[in-house]
């Protein structure tokens, strides 16, 4: 570590007001403060507060709680590659089809993410940010596998420029930026990550029979016909799939990342432990769902509706939502009250997408978006009734 910073060093007075390279300043210190704490302190005379903690090492949490998604996603690709082929594959087999797959996606998501930042901390001369760090990883954990590259590198830019700069950078944005990125895929490139998304890889013939459907494409075709769920589901050549504890495993089609219920668990451990995510909003989504849930089942209607309201949990991406996208900092409720309804209301809208429009099966996606606009409505209306009762209670 001596001999890098010893590196560091010699090169910052180029990177220097007055130096050879002056207007690049902002690159060169992201890429030190990675390895190093910065040069800056508040000042000399005062009061001073050391912490350890800074944006940078809260995002390195959040991407510590993702890798138990990012693992099972790779073996989960091989999985259901060599499930569609009819083929007995090892772990490892499986793990290595996964590697191939996923780790390009990840390499374009930081690689086209990170030189947007870098250009617009050069063209405004501002210090490189933190907040792609995480960005960068949830972009490719919530892509199907087959996703083309340069669809991801079109919606990662796309992320990075109109649902982060636009509003001044990290810390400012109304939208979750790597939702932005997935639902500019949804509505740009549907058939390519739609409800019916799959991870067959394509180099050999699938079995006869096959289908790569999610659950959720079942319900929505159940939903829109007017036919029976559970039989559609049971026509897959593979039914043992869609079975409750299959699903919570993860063992199903999907999104690299999100189809485990388990690993979005540990991840949810991790972040909860660690102070980094609201214990709060995650809880609220899921009484959020189960609640919607459970009004559909009294009410009936479809096979969908009847579906039984826990079914909810573990199937499409709710359950990495609830964990890694609706407790985003910046964007989520910041008022403890606020965060209960916000994370309620996320449950309730997912749950109202999925069911009563078949057109978006992934209702998670569209949920967090809409309450990211509301959050901060919810807070203010939190405080001002806080205001009003202190105000009574307040004597002259």
């Amino acid at each position: 570590m001596k001999f890098l910073q010893k590196k560091f060093d010699q090169l910052k007075p180029l990177f220097e007001k007055g130096g050879k390279f002056e207007k690049f300043y902002p690159i060169y210190e992201g890429h030190r403060t990675i390895f190093f704490a910065p040069d800056i302190i508040t000042g000399k005379k005062g009061a001073q507060i050391k912490d350890a903690t800074d944006l940078k090492r809260l995002m390195m949490t959040v991407i510590i709680a993702m890798i138990p998604c990012l693992i099972f996603g790779m073996w989960n690709v091989g999985h259901q590659h060599f499930i569609a082929t009819g083929v007995e594959a090892t772990l490892l087999d499986k793990f290595w089809i996964g590697i191939l797959k996923v780790v390009p996606i990840i390499a374009v998501s930081y690689g086209v993410g990170l030189l947007t930042e870098f250009t617009f901390c050069v063209i405004y001369q501002r210090p490189v940010e933190e907040g792609f760090l995480v960005t960068g990883m949830l972009i490719p954990l919530v892509m199907p596998a087959t996703i083309p590259l340069w669809q991801v590198a079109m919606a990662t830019v796309f992320a990075v420029v109109i649902g982060k700069e636009v509003f001044g950078g990290t810390g400012m944005n109304i939208l979750n930026v790597a939702l932005t990125a997935r639902v500019f895929l949804y509505f740009a490139y549907p058939s390519q990550i739609s409800g019916d998304v799959w991870t067959y890889l394509g180099d050999k013939t699938p079995v006869d029979g096959f289908s790569g459907a999610t659950i959720l494409a079942y319900g929505a075709e159940a939903a829109a016909n007017n036919t029976n769920m559970m039989e559609l589901a049971a026509g897959h050549w593979y039914s043992g799939m869609f079975d409750f504890w299959n699903m919570f495993m993860g063992i199903i089609p999907g999104s690299i990342g999100e189809t485990s219920v388990l690993m979005c668990l540990i991840g949810a451990i991790v972040l909860i432990a660690t102070g980094v995510g609201s214990w709060k909003i995650m809880l609220s989504v899921v009484l959020g769902t189960l609640a919607m849930g459970g009004l559909f089942n009294l009410t009936g209607g479809n096979s969908f509706m009847e579906m039984p309201a826990h079914y909810h949990l573990v199937i499409g991406g709710l359950a990495f939502g609830a964990v890694f996208m609706a407790t985003d900092p910046v964007s989520a409720a910041h008022t403890e009250t606020g965060k209960w309804i916000y994370g309620f209301l996320i449950g309730v809208i997912t749950v109202l997408i999925r069911v009563i429009n078949p057109a978006y099966p992934e209702g998670i996606m569209l949920a967090i978006l809409f309450m990211n606009v509301f959050a901060p409505l919810i807070d203010f209306y939190v405080v001002e009734a806080n205001k009003k009762r202190r105000l009574k209670r307040a004597t002259v």
